[in-house]
Order: structure tokens, then sequence, then C-alpha cells
């Protein structure tokens, strides 16, 4: 399923006021890393993390890889933070 205009635009505002998470540093995406974030997006369905400096991926890619990896989707990448949702059995957040 890709996200519409709309419910991108609709994600980007409720991650707005969600906290950041989770911190991907100097070991890149790590399986430990994509084992975390899965954690989290099963039980949030929406998930913001960031990528320190440290890190030698930019965030772009690091998002990208990690939605890959999980069957998820970005929904943006601004600076060194980025969002990614994926939809979960109970449908959490309504599209």
């Amino acid at each position: 399923m890709n996200l519409t205009g709309k419910q991108r635009a609709y994600l980007r505002s409720l991650a707005a006021k969600e906290d950041t998470i989770l911190q991907l540093g100097k070991d890149g995406v790590s399986d430990s890393f994509v084992k975390s974030v899965e954690t989290a997006v099963a039980a949030r369905e929406l998930v913001k993390f960031r990528v320190l400096e440290s890190a030698m991926i930019s965030p772009g890619d690091a998002a990208a890889q990690v939605a890959e990896q999980i069957g998820a989707q970005v929904v943006t990448v601004i600076g060194s933070k980025a969002v990614i949702y994926r939809r979960s059995d109970d449908n959490l957040l309504k599209l």
C-alpha cells in the first residue's frame, strides 16, 4: 500500500507531536537497530528516529533501508530525523 499525499501529510502532523524514540549511531543500520524499529512500529505504527552525526549514513538512506527491511514506508525525513509508518493489524491510526 502506497500512501497518498493526504495520508502522508496527516502522518507528518501526527509525527510532529511524537517524541524521537530511537537513535541511529556509528553502528549504522544494524540488525539490533532494525529489530528495535520493528518492535516500536509494531506497537505504535508511527516511529520517529534520529540519525546521529557519527553514523556513516544519511537520514534518508537509513530510513529507506530500515523501511525496506521491515516492510514499512518512509513518511518524511527532515534534517537528522526520519519518520516511518507501517499499518498494524489493529489499525491504530485511522487513515
